[in-house]
């Protein structure tokens, strides 16, 4: 079993930045491919981005796309969301999904294509 916890998130104004992160835990080895969704109120959750579990592949929705960066520190199996120019429409409940492996079917976009998911943490951005 892998234990998934997100950190991080809060209330933003538009136009700033913030970082979230998620620590993956449980499984002996790592090789923990993890994402970002999202879901706003009344939307369903949507993918957000990606990275492999070896650091060298990445994939962001285009809604995000250059201005939001995923990143991960291996040793300590946690990645990063950094989001830089927030919108109002950036708020939402973050959640992040964990896979292992997950080489087979890259990118991973799919709520499905992942085994294990944190609660959630809430990002809001004002006005």
């Amino acid at each position: 079993q892998v234990q998934v916890v997100e950190s991080g998130g809060g209330l933003v104004q538009a136009g700033d930045s913030t970082t979230i992160s998620c620590e993956a835990s449980g499984r002996s080895g790592g090789r923990y491919t993890m994402g970002w969704f999202r879901q706003a109120p009344g939307n369903v959750r949507e993918f957000v981005a990606v990275i492999f579990w070896s650091g060298d592949k990445t994939h962001y929705s285009d809604s995000v796309k250059g201005r939001f960066t995923i990143s991960r520190d291996g040793a300590k199996n946690t990645v990063y969301l950094q989001m830089n120019s927030l919108k109002p429409e950036d708020t939402a409940v973050y959640y992040c999904a964990v896979v292992v492996w997950g080489g087979n079917s890259w990118p991973l976009i799919r709520e499905n294509q992942y085994d294990y998911w944190g609660q959630g943490t809430q990002v809001t951005v004002s006005l």
